[in-house]
């Protein structure tokens, strides 16, 4: 049985308690250990044999436990298209998925998160609703300009803005000219400008793509490699020149590094695109579209071998859900489906399934899904790591179990994946949120204890 002060309300003198595991991924590595925890707070990691008397322990024996993970590319659409996702339902599918603190993009919902209004707006729909620990990001879109630095001191961990067309109107694609507007003022801010980096081009005596349709190897080829090569090679000659920091989201095209690293320029890649491969996807599957789209098995191989290297330092789901009808899974017609991957409550284990197989070890998974995600926006004093003084957010994991995906038990608003029926390995058994159980064994909390995250401030 879990100590009660893990599900109770804090104290002025929490009682302290330990989880105790034969494997648990401290900022050293992965050992035995106990993480002795009061309150809110990790005030301590300790040798088993160290636990001080009478501390109440929880021991999970072989089981794994390791820092809650920090997903910084979440698209919840709430407020204005709560019937593509939620504030409850994506923070139940997080908690599930033993995801404790997570980022909400700035589109998608209506209005888009484009000004400081639009932004107390936001906060008011998250209010009451979150089963994890939530912060937002800012747009950049051509008409905002003026309302940048403001939307910056209101308490967004980033900006973010699109180099193509967004999907949605009220979200449009920013330029160079637009760019250079806008990167001095988030320069001085220090916050990080995310950007989604595919920068289209019909110029050239290329042929024109052939209709997509159906077709998957059609809507592969109608968004090139050239498009990423393209928009992070102005992303990195910009972030030199205005000393901004740049995060490009869902890196796509291995082949774009080494050769456009940069100081000041950074990468995040997704599961799906270190899951599937091309080559496996069938035509007429609107499940598997998202944009970048999935690439062949060789570039899949190589995002891997740049996670090795360090080149990609974060992984986020990009869960961007859409209702059934959007995603044409009655037509198949990939021109109209929506592109998106629901993946909020697997991508752990997603990830796990993959990266086992080709050496890497759950320290691995704890550095580009906890603590480096939780450092690019500014969290990095706080979450991501099992070290004293950070929060008590932790998830215990059965590394070597696996599951069949099955749809109707995934908690987002709409069960559409790629992932269903696939076999994945690595089982969320309880998720911790600053000290208290909000998930175990399909069970989640029934009061919604997460906070909402401001930059430099938190109010709950």
């Amino acid at each position: 049985m879990i100590p009660h002060r893990a599900e109770e309300a804090a104290t002025e003198e929490p009682t302290p308690w330990a989880i105790r595991s034969e494997s648990v991924v401290t900022p050293q590595g992965l050992r035995p250990a106990a993480v002795l925890i009061r309150g809110e707070k990790i005030v301590g990691v300790v040798s088993p044999d160290e636990i001080p008397a009478g501390c109440p322990v929880h021991d999970v024996r072989t089981l794994a436990v390791l820092p809650g993970l920090v997903d910084t590319h979440v698209h919840i659409n709430e407020p204005g298209r709560t019937e593509w996702e939620g504030f409850a339902t994506a923070t139940r599918a997080a908690a599930a998925g033993g995801i404790t603190t997570l980022v909400d993009m700035p589109l998608n919902s209506s209005p888009v998160t484009t000004s400081p209004n639009a932004f107390e707006q936001k906060l008011a729909a998250a209010r009451g609703q979150l089963f994890v620990d939530c912060g937002f990001y800012g747009g950049i879109v051509p008409d905002n300009l003026e309302q940048i630095e403001p939307l910056l001191a209101s308490g967004v961990l980033g900006l973010k803005a699109f180099l193509c067309h967004s999907g949605i109107e009220d979200f449009a694609n920013v330029t160079e000219q637009h760019l250079r507007a806008a990167m001095p003022m988030v320069a001085r801010s220090g916050l990080p400008l995310l950007v989604h980096a595919e920068l289209p081009s019909f110029a050239g005596n290329l042929p024109s793509p052939a209709p997509v349709g159906r077709s998957y190897g059609a809507y592969l080829a109608s968004r090139p490699r050239t498009w990423e090569h393209a928009a992070i090679r102005l992303m990195r000659d910009l972030g030199r020149e205005y000393r901004c920091r740049v995060h490009v989201v869902h890196l796509s095209a291995a082949d774009a590094l080494p050769q456009f690293c940069a100081e000041g320029l950074t990468f995040e890649t997704c599961p799906h695109y270190l899951h599937f491969a091309a080559e496996e996807i069938p035509d007429g599957d609107p499940r598997f579209k998202c944009a970048p789209p999935i690439r062949e098995r060789e570039n899949r191989e190589h995002l891997w071998r740049h996670l090795r290297a360090g080149l990609i330092t974060t992984i986020g789901s990009d869960h961007s859900p859409a209702p059934p009808e959007l995603k044409e899974l009655a037509t198949g017609d990939l021109a109209r489906a929506w592109g998106g991957i629901a993946s909020l409550q697997l991508i752990l284990s997603a990830v796990w399934s993959q990266a086992r197989s080709r050496g890497f070890t759950l320290a691995d998974l704890a550095k580009w899904m906890c603590r480096t995600p939780a450092e690019l926006v500014g969290l990095g004093q706080r979450k991501g790591q099992l070290a004293p003084g950070f929060d008590a957010d932790l998830v215990v994991v059965d590394p070597q179990a696996t599951f069949v995906v099955e749809p109707e038990k995934l908690l987002h608003r709409h069960k559409i994946t790629p992932y269903a029926g696939q076999l994945l390995r690595g089982t969320i058994r309880t998720t911790f949120l600053r000290g208290r159980k909000i998930y175990e064994a399909g069970n989640l909390a029934t009061t919604p204890l997460g906070q909402i995250i401001l930059h430099r401030t938190v109010r709950g």
